[in-house]
C-alpha cells in the first residue's frame, strides 16, 4: 500500500518544533527546503499497491536516508542509528519534532532498494542536478560538455583462490545437505578446513608442490560430496541444485576458462584487469561514469555487466545522461580507451592524445586538458561515496550501488553550495573593507556598506 502520514501524537502539542529549535541557515535544513519531494512521489507511486498491505514507510523519508547515506559515507545500520542523534537528519527527512527511536530497521532499506530498482532512482540524481542549476552551481552550456571514463567497482569477496573456492563450496554443500536431511557417506568438514590451512601455509613458505597437492585433495574431495548428493538426495530443489550447478561450473574450469566462478554466492563478479601497478586483477563489475567537463558533476552512472570494451559502452553512456539531464549533449571528452567507439550521434567525441585534421583551438585544449580531472573524481567516489567496495546482492546490486555513488558524490557539492560559512565570512570581509576606507572613500560609504548587507 502507498505511504501515509503518519498519526499527529498528543505529546506533540508540547513539543518544540524543530524549526524553533535549528539553524535554519545550515545547509542541510537549505536543501530540506530547495527538493522537490513531491518529485520522488509521483516518480515512485507505482512501486506501491492501491489498497493491499499495511502503508509503506514515508518516501521522503527513504530517499533521505539514502541521499545521508551515500553522502556521509555510512552503512544503513550506521546512517539509522546516526539519524536518531542528529535533528538536521531528522528534519531533512521530513520530521517536525525531535526522534527519539529509530525511524526504522536497517532492513527497509534493503527492501526498498529491491523494490524501487536501479532505472527509478536516476530521479534522485536527476533532482541534484536540478539544485545544481537552481543554485547557478553548473550552467545548461556546461552539462552539453561531459567527460566519459570507466573504473572497476569491486565486491565484497575475498580474494579468489582454488582452494578457498573448493573449500566453501563444498562446506555449503554438506550444511544444505544436512538441512534437507541428507546423510552422507563422508562430509570432510573437518578435513578441508585443515587442508585450507596446510595449502596456505605451503604457498607462504613457497612449496608450490605441496600446495598444489593440497588443492587437488580439495577438489577431489569436492568432486565426491556433489556426486554423493546426486545420488542420495532424490528430489532437488531450486536452491541446492543452484549451488550443485555452481559447484559443477568450478570443477570444470581450467586456468585459462572463460567466464570463471570467483565466488560461490555471488556469481556475477568478474575478473578486470585495469593496468594498475599495485592492484593487477579487481573483481567486481565495470562502471561507466559520465560527469561536467567544468566542475565535475556527475551528470550518468552506470554498471556494465559483462566487461565490455570502453569503446562500446559510449552510446550507452550519452544515452543515460541525455535522459537525466534533458539535454543535447555537444562535446565529449574520452582516453584512448574509447577508440573505436560505438557511439554515432550529432556530440563531437575528442579523444585525448589524438590529433584532429586541424588544430585545436585554445578553449578546447583546454577542455581537453580537463578531461584526467575524471580520474580523482572516481577516487572521491570511491573513498568517500562507497563504490570503493559494493556489499548490494546480484547484478541489481551493482547498479543500484554505482549510482547512489553518483547520487551521493553530487549531494557533498551541494552542501559544499549551500554552506553559509563563506556567505557570511564574505559578509565580514566587505564590513571591514567598507569600515576602513568608509573616511577615503566617504561619497562610496552608503553603497559599500549595501554591498556588505
Amino acid at each position: 500500500m502507498k505511504p501515509k502520514s503518519p498519526p499527529k501524537s498528543q505529546f506533540e502539542l508540547f513539543q518544540s518544533n524543530l524549526r524553533q529549535i535549528l539553524n535554519l541557515n545550515h545547509e542541510l535544513c537549505q536543501l530540506a527546503d530547495a527538493v522537490d519531494w513531491n518529485r520522488f512521489e509521483v516518480a515512485l507511486a507505482d512501486c506501491y499497491s492501491e489498497d493491499m498491505g499495511r502503508p509503506g514507510t514515508a518516501t521522503r523519508l527513504m530517499v533521505g536516508l539514502h541521499y545521508l547515506k551515500h553522502t556521509f559515507n555510512e552503512s544503513d545500520e550506521s546512517v539509522v542509528a546516526r539519524w536518531v542523534e542528529n535533528p538536521y537528519w531528522q528534519y531533512f527527512c521530513g520530521f517536525d519534532y525531535l526522534q527519539h527511536d529509530c525511524p526504522i530497521h536497517p532492513t527497509s532499506m534493503v527492501k526498498w532498494r529491491q523494490r524501487v530498482g536501479a532505472d527509478r532512482l536516476e530521479v534522485m540524481l536527476a533532482e541534484t542536478i536540478r539544485l545544481a542549476l537552481q543554485a547557478k552551481q553548473v550552467t545548461p552550456q556546461q552539462l552539453r560538455k561531459i567527460t566519459v571514463d570507466t573504473t572497476v567497482q569491486e565486491k565484497a569477496i575475498a580474494f579468489p583462490t582454488d582452494a578457498r573456492l573448493y573449500t566453501k563450496m563444498l562446506l555449503r554443500l554438506v550444511n544444505l545437505a544436512k538441512r534437507r536431511g541428507v546423510v552422507l557417506r563422508q562430509t570432510y568438514i573437518r578435513k578441508a578446513p585443515e587442508l585450507l590451512r596446510q595449502q596456505s601455509r605451503y604457498a607462504h613458505a613457497r612449496q608450490f608442490k605441496r600446495a598444489r597437492g593440497c588443492t587437488r585433495q580439495l577438489k577431489n574431495r569436492l568432486g565426491r560430496v556433489v556426486r554423493d548428493i546426486r545420488r542420495r538426495a532424490g528430489e532437488i530443489d531450486d536452491q541446492l541444485n543452484t549451488f550443485l550447478v555452481r559447484a559443477d561450473r568450478l570443477l570444470e574450469q581450467q586456468i585459462d576458462s572463460k567466464n570463471k566462478l570467483y565466488s560461490i554466492d555471488a556469481p556475477e563478479v568478474e575478473c578486470i584487469s585495469k593496468g594498475k601497478a599495485h592492484k593487477r586483477y579487481e573483481f567486481g563489475c565495470k562502471v561507466s561514469v559520465a560527469m561536467t567537463n567544468t566542475n565535475n558533476w556527475v551528470v550518468g552512472i552506470r554498471a556494465l555487466p559483462g566487461n565490455p570494451y570502453d569503446g562500446h559502452t559510449l552510446a550507452g553512456a550519452l544515452e543515460q545522461t541525455q535522459r537525466i539531464t534533458t539535454r543535447e549533449i555537444k562535446e565529449v571528452f574520452v582516453d584512448q580507451g574509447y577508440r573505436g567507439h560505438d557511439y554515432t550521434g550529432p556530440a563531437e567525441v575528442h579523444i585525448t592524445g589524438q590529433r584532429g585534421r586541424t588544430k585545436a583551438g585554445r578553449a578546447l585544449r583546454k577542455r581537453k586538458k580537463r578531461r584526467s580531472a575524471v580520474e580523482p573524481k572516481i577516487g572521491h567516489l570511491k573513498s568517500d561515496n562507497r563504490m570503493d567496495r559494493n556489499y548490494l546482492k546480484g547484478p541489481e546490486g551493482d547498479r543500484i550501488n554505482a549510482l547512489l555513488a553518483g547520487i551521493g558524490a553530487n549531494f557533498r557539492k551541494l552542501l559544499a553550495a549551500f554552506w553559509p560559512a563563506p556567505r557570511e565570512f564574505l559578509q565580514h570581509a566587505l564590513r571591514w573593507i567598507a569600515w576602513r576606507l568608509e573616511y577615503r572613500h566617504p561619497h562610496r560609504h552608503d553603497q559599500l556598506f549595501a554591498i556588505a548587507a
